[in-house]
């Protein structure tokens, strides 16, 4: 996989918007969007935009790296 950051605001901390990572295939074919904020993570297949992604808190989002 490719991963490239689309938008980076210099902070420290995650702010409400997050970031935003464009993640490729190695064929160069665009898998989707990774949006981190400091709340949640969101995966936005394709061109799926941000509001209809799907999220997980970082609670969540825990528990499935636990099990995997």
């Amino acid at each position: 996989m490719n991963v490239w950051i689309k938008k980076f605001d210099v902070e420290i901390q995650l702010k409400n918007n997050g970031v935003e990572l464009a993640v490729y295939d190695t064929g160069d074919k665009h898998r989707g969007d990774l949006v981190v904020t400091k709340t949640q993570v969101i995966w936005c297949e394709g061109k799926t935009s941000r509001a209809n992604g799907k999220s997980l808190s970082w609670n969540q989002f825990i528990d499935v790296m636990r099990k995997a």
